[in-house]
């Protein structure tokens, strides 16, 4: 019964989340693991890793703001694309 519900996700669902755990890895190595690795005591890295989680949402937040905003001009930007 799992195999037959894995079967009907669409393939975009598939490329979502793919790209979100490129995304994802991306943040640990050049974000996270430098931050940590920096610092030599324990709270300095347990506030490293705090703040980087900051700078996660902050890039969510953003990715999100510029889909919205993507979303809501769609029209006028397909035609400004389009040259009409």
């Amino acid at each position: 019964m799992t195999l037959l519900a894995l079967t009907k996700i669409g393939s975009q669902y598939w490329l979502y989340a793919s790209a979100g755990v490129v995304c994802l890895v991306a943040f640990v190595t050049l974000i996270l693991v430098p931050a940590l690795s920096s610092h030599g005591r324990l709270w300095e890295k347990a506030a490293a890793g705090f703040l980087s989680l900051f700078v996660l949402a902050v890039l969510v937040a953003a990715g999100v703001g510029v889909g919205l905003v993507v979303v809501y001009y769609f029209n006028d930007i397909s035609d400004f694309v389009s040259g009409a």
